[in-house]
């Protein structure tokens, strides 16, 4: 049997194969809650070894992008608990990835019109987040410009996360992802060319990374390690995030920090579809093995081909998809069969319209002929 669909242990966790279902933002709640159309498409991609939801804003100021749920109050609580007692109904295993954009907002989604907040002020230009337009139709948008945090502020995000992390084991979720890729509010921290900080959170490598640290230790003190993972994209190129000055030595940190802690696992994405990311990229993985000997996800454009081939070789432990599963609710029968794979339809990948199950949970399960 191929090892893809080998059980795999991961802390404490049996997960029944090696594939999981990567985090895809929907945009597919009205109300910021989730409810029993999530529930459904969750439950239908439950024979994954392990789910990983879409991103969920930590707080209001975390939000970047309309119609996301979030996890910060009783409500939204009592939503996702639909959606994790659905998965588990199926014999499966979810954890929240939790969210925070930083700058990556727009003031027309913040409470008061409210700048977003970062590492510094420096505006993402080069991307759009989806939020209101100045006809005040949803749309996509440039990031607004955002403000620095002050010191004393940082805690307070380190706090929501804490807290949206609660919320999710009271939710009935395995455990928590911290979402720090992609360029949002943790790489804004981390690039020097975005953290230009004189405080403690600031300058040296260690001090830029303290923010990620402290927040994943204070999540770990609040829920248990076992339970906590973060998800990283090394030397990536997305959202205007420019190339950090010793960028090596940034991530070699980064990874030994990490190698120090007994995390439910590390997310890498690290096999980019974007075009700009340099050789030392696929070099990391290599490197970041020998540091870290916890279970390590990889993402990023993978086929079973490719996620086999990896697996072999002993790189990573488990394997994450990504658009295959948005119209292949069976991925893990359908590539452990060869059946072909359903294509998606990107006009319905986000958005909400009148028929909100249109692309979302209207992907049938292979028919044998």
């Amino acid at each position: 049997m191929s090892k893809l669909f080998t059980p795999y242990n991961m802390a404490s966790i049996h997960l029944k194969n090696r594939v999981v279902m990567a985090p895809m933002t929907r945009t597919r709640t009205l109300n910021d809650v989730a409810d029993e159309l999530v529930a459904l498409y969750y439950a239908q991609r439950a024979s994954a070894g392990l789910l990983i939801t879409e991103g969920l804003p930590v707080s209001e100021e975390g939000r970047g992008y309309l119609y996301t749920p979030g996890l910060y109050n009783e409500t939204q609580m009592q939503g996702w608990r639909k959606v994790t007692d659905a998965v588990h109904a199926k014999g499966g295993r979810i954890f929240a990835q939790l969210w925070h954009v930083g700058r990556m907002s727009h003031v027309s989604l913040l409470p008061g019109n409210q700048a977003p907040v970062s590492s510094g002020t420096i505006p993402a230009t080069n991307t759009t987040v989806f939020a209101f337009t100045e006809s005040g139709e949803p749309g996509a948008v440039t990031p607004s410009e955002p403000r620095a945090l002050e010191t004393e502020e940082v805690g307070r995000i380190t706090e929501d996360f804490v807290k949206s992390a609660l919320l999710a084991i009271e939710a009935g979720f395995d455990g928590v992802e911290v979402m720090a890729a992609n360029g949002f509010i943790f790489d804004q921290f981390l690039s020097s060319q975005l953290n230009t900080r004189t405080d403690r959170y600031g300058g040296t490598v260690e001090n830029r990374q303290r923010f990620l640290m402290e927040t994943i230790d204070a999540i770990s003190m609040a829920i248990g390690e076992d339970k906590v993972a973060v998800r990283l994209s090394p030397f990536g190129r997305i959202y205007d995030l420019a190339p950090y000055d010793n960028e090596e030595e940034t991530w070699a940190s980064i990874a030994s920090a990490l190698g120090q802690r007994k995390l439910a696992y590390v997310h890498l994405y690290y096999q980019p579809n974007y075009n700009a990311a340099p050789k030392e990229a696929d070099s990391f993985k290599s490197s970041f093995r020998n540091v870290f000997d916890g279970t390590i996800i990889a993402a990023g454009g993978f086929n079973r081909s490719i996620a086999e081939e990896a697996l072999e070789k002993g790189e990573v432990d488990l394997v994450a998809f990504g658009v295959p599963y948005i119209a292949n609710p069976d991925l893990v029968e359908r590539m452990q069969n060869d059946w072909p794979l359903a294509e998606s339809d990107r006009t319905t990948y986000y958005g909400i319209s009148s028929s909100p199950e249109k692309g979302y949970t209207d992907y049938p399960a292979y028919q044998l002929e």
